[in-house]
């Protein structure tokens, strides 16, 4: 009961003071998928390419679901592979509020100042802030990103092992 109480404690802590953004210019309308928009800055993206910030990237984005199934906290997929220069979006799908978190020493050299600026509104370094909404997500660029693997944690349910692996290759 006690670790809860402060696992609600700390939910409710961290998402009075994360973020901060306009949410409604981040959410599609409910029933519709999220997308991403391009700052209004950005360069055209080529055929192939994606503008994410003022960094191009040439790969993929990634889906990775943060859920809450009846019985644990998880990332969906818990374990996933992609290349340098991707990007993974994080969704909220039930469970929230969620985050994504990189333990500093569960990542490889000169990841952490990739991360740094990667990672938009950071509640902490190396921490994303809270996504709240179903549907929301929260989006990092691996543009620049060391090969490695890259260990992540769900801030709020940490005590409840929701934890992945990220493994980044050249």
């Amino acid at each position: 009961m006690h670790i809860k109480s402060l696992t609600v404690g700390l939910v409710f802590a961290a998402a009075a003071c994360g973020g901060g953004g306009d949410r409604a210019a981040e959410q599609a309308p409910a029933g519709e998928a999220p997308e991403a928009a391009a700052p209004a800055a950005a360069p055209t993206a080529n055929a192939g390419e994606q503008v994410s910030g003022d960094v191009r990237t040439t790969g993929v984005v990634h889906d990775v679901d943060m859920v809450f199934d009846d019985t644990n906290y998880v990332f969906v997929p818990a374990d996933l592979t992609i290349k340098a220069g991707d990007i993974v979006r994080f969704h909220n799908r039930s469970g929230g509020p969620h985050n994504v978190a990189f333990w500093e020493d569960s990542i490889p050299a000169g990841a952490a100042e990739v991360l740094l600026d990667a990672m938009p509104n950071q509640m902490a370094p190396l921490a994303g802030e809270m996504v709240v909404t179903p549907d929301e997500f929260y989006e990092i660029s691996f543009a620049g990103a060391p090969a490695g693997v890259y260990k992540y944690y769900c801030l709020p349910h940490l005590l409840l092992a929701m934890v992945a692996v990220l493994t980044v290759e050249s």
